[in-house]
């Protein structure tokens, strides 16, 4: 951690607040958690604040503190900051309010507010603060549910409410540090997670995330936890509204910014959640269990019910319940009564319901088995309720997790079933605690997926004014990039002229209007014309649509219809979409995303987890078809943005794969340029 921009804020050796009443209640809060340095506070006409003797401004403090709680107007926190930035103070935390978020004058004064502190790093404004659990430093200007630890979760959030109400989980998790951002003025997620990724303390990290800035960097930080063996779990909120220069593709009606932070997350092994209880109940399963071996699940309850509730939720995820061996399951069989069927998931019945000794025996031989991880699905009765014979079941679940020395968890099909004190004893017994069997196997997914490889990102240009490029201009630049187009020309909408292009083209030929960017939707495309007749008749056709034509080779022995498109997503760089293409592309909104530059490997994963891969590893009967020419043509695409600053995205529907060819059969090409 030393030598990082926020070192002196996560393991601070002093503190200065500025303000009164929120300054007050931060000052109480390090007490009460003990921090054990100096702690100064300055206000220019009281005698004390919370007890501390106060020096009238920021300039008499009797040192430089590591860390000041500025909780002041936005007026006097220019001031105050300024003055913090001066003297060479560690980091100002910034909680005033009416800066970027509220008015133009709000938004200078924010550039004014960084540019004062010339250098010194400046949390918010508009944000709740800080607190550090390993030291006891809670620069937070209200009441906070955190104890002491030496290790535990750091999390980053650009939401100040999120950020308290994480403070007050109950599912067992140390928190080492809370960073609060606010309006990210000049510290955001990345410097966040740069400071925890680099903190020894700090054994996982979550992230609430609104946007991100600085990709890149956002890469390096996460590198840097993967390469500790520190998990990342984001949660991201919000939806960036797609520019208008890629309103023309059909990319922009199914693929938004939001899949680029899917295939960024990705990218750098970051596992993304949907709502706080699974970004908590995640980091619970990720520190208590750590990083499981496989996917390899087996699911323990007394209910079939229950069962089918478990098989139902693991359906769409990438988790297995495999079947027990022949020989497995007859050593499981003998410890329960012969009517309980043996499968997984699996439904013990109640037979043997409060028999510790017995639930012990029949839990142990089930997870004797090839699995990476284990579930015992239990709902205790509520409060004032006899639950004497629930808590043989968790015991026996823990005893036969130990003796296999399996990572497991108990989860309730309801967070009610899941009280306090059952999570309290579960955790003392080394199992997770999950609420629900939703959250529970989405945990399980997270902790079971691969580690990534972090690779550098393309980085992309920032959205500006677009023109689009027509058909034939867009084929020629492909052309020159070496990718395969069909042998065209461009003729005047008649007859005679589109006849001659294609008997120098040969026959069966495909004619198009130029000009239109969806030619489908007006009908102007017509394929496989195979004489001059038919040419002639659908060419007298189009004349009623444009004045061009492009009169083409027709590809007749493609295979499959893909989707290609690349298309600039600044901050996070370029977007590589794949999906079933030509007129199923609106019609199965089958995608898969990556972000450039993409590996071979990471390509052909994409193409074969499309509902459409099957027909690439041969379906049916089918030969398989070879994706080296699809893995060519992104490969060439890169090159083409790479060389090129003024694209913006290219996107090519249908690419006609065919038995050694990705023939690029239509094209839009947006370029920086004035508005078509």
């Amino acid at each position: 951690m030393t030598g990082h921009r926020l070192a002196r804020l996560l393991d601070p050796a002093s503190l200065a607040f500025v303000g009164g009443a929120a300054s007050g209640r931060a000052i109480e809060q390090c007490r009460r958690m003990g921090f054990e340095g100096p702690i100064w506070a300055v206000h220019p006409t009281r005698d004390e604040v919370a007890g501390i003797p106060t020096v009238p401004t920021v300039a008499d403090l009797p040192g430089i503190p590591d860390a000041a709680f500025v909780g002041v107007n936005r007026a006097a926190a220019l001031d105050a900051i300024r003055t913090l930035g001066q003297m060479g103070a560690g980091v100002a935390v910034c909680h005033a309010s009416g800066f970027a978020e509220y008015d133009d004058e709000g938004r200078a004064m924010q550039a004014e507010l960084v540019a004062g502190a010339a250098g010194m790093p400046v949390i918010g404004p508009n944000c709740y603060g800080t607190i550090s659990m390993t030291t006891g430093a809670v620069l937070w200007p209200d009441q906070q549910g955190l104890t002491r630890c030496e290790s535990g979760v750091g999390f980053v959030t650009q939401s100040g409410n999120i950020a308290v109400n994480l403070t007050m989980q109950q599912r067992g998790l140390e928190v080492a540090q809370l960073i609060s951002l606010g309006n990210q003025a000049d510290v955001a997620i990345e410097d966040g997670l740069a400071a925890l990724a680099a903190d020894d303390r700090v054994t996982a990290i979550g992230l609430h995330i609104e946007a991100l800035t600085d990709a890149h960097r956002f890469a390096a930080a996460a590198a840097v936890a993967i390469e500790r063996g520190v998990p990342i779990v984001a949660l991201k909120t919000g939806s960036s509204q797609k520019g208008a220069h890629i309103a023309v593709s059909h990319t922009s009606s199914l693929v938004g910014t939001d899949a680029a932070y899917d295939a960024l997350f990705q990218r750098c092994g970051v596992r993304r959640v949907r709502d706080v209880p699974e970004l908590l109940d995640t980091l619970h399963v990720l520190t208590t269990l750590g990083r499981l071996d496989g996917n390899r699940i087996v699911s323990l309850s007394s209910s079939g019910g229950e069962a089918q509730l478990v098989a139902d939720a693991a359906e769409p995820l990438d988790l297995e319940f495999p079947p027990f061996e022949e020989a497995h399951r007859l050593r499981i069989k003998a410890t329960l009564n012969e009517f309980v069927a043996t499968t997984n998931p699996f439904d013990y019945h109640t037979f043997i319901w409060g028999d510790e000794p017995q639930l012990t025996a029949c839990f142990s031989e089930t997870l004797a088995g090839p699995f990476d991880a284990a579930m015992l699905v239990l709902d205790f009765p509520k409060d004032g309720l006899d639950d004497t014979s629930w808590w043989p079941s968790l015991d026996a679940f823990a005893a036969a997790a130990r003796a296999n020395a399996m990572p497991a968890a108990v989860c309730a099909s309801m967070a009610e079933g899941l009280p306090v004190n059952v999570q309290v004893r579960a955790r003392a017994a080394g199992l997770a605690a999950v609420g629900d069997i939703g959250t529970m196997l989405r945990a399980f997914e997270a902790a079971a997926r691969p580690t990534a490889e972090s690779t550098p990102l393309l980085a992309a240009p920032a959205p500006t004014a677009t023109e689009t490029l027509d058909e034939a201009e867009g084929k020629a630049m492909l052309a020159g990039a070496g990718i395969d187009t069909p042998m065209g020309r461009v003729t005047p909408a008649e007859a005679g002229t589109a006849v001659e292009a294609a008997e120098a083209i040969g026959y069966p030929v495909t004619a198009k209007i130029v000009g239109v960017a969806h030619k489908s939707e007006v009908a102007g495309v017509h394929l496989d014309l195979g004489d001059a007749s038919a040419l002639a008749e659908a060419v007298d056709h189009l004349g009623g649509l444009a004045d061009r034509v492009l009169i083409e080779e027709f590809v007749a022995d493609a295979r499959i219809e893909l989707l290609v498109d690349v298309r600039a997503e600044a901050p996070l760089g370029w977007l590589l979409t794949l999906g079933a293409g030509g007129t199923l592309t609106e019609l199965l909104d089958d995608t898969a995303s990556l972000l450039l530059p993409a590996s071979p490997a990471e390509i052909r994963g994409a193409l074969a987890s499309l509902r459409i891969g099957p027909l690439f590893a041969g379906h049916r009967g089918a030969p398989p078809i070879d994706t080296a020419p699809v893995i060519e043509l992104v490969q060439r695409l890169t090159s083409m943005v790479t060389d090129d600053p003024g694209i913006h995205e290219i996107e090519l529907n249908p690419v006609l794969v065919t038995d050694g060819r990705a023939v690029a059969a239509d094209a839009i090409i947006c370029r920086e340029g004035p508005s078509s």
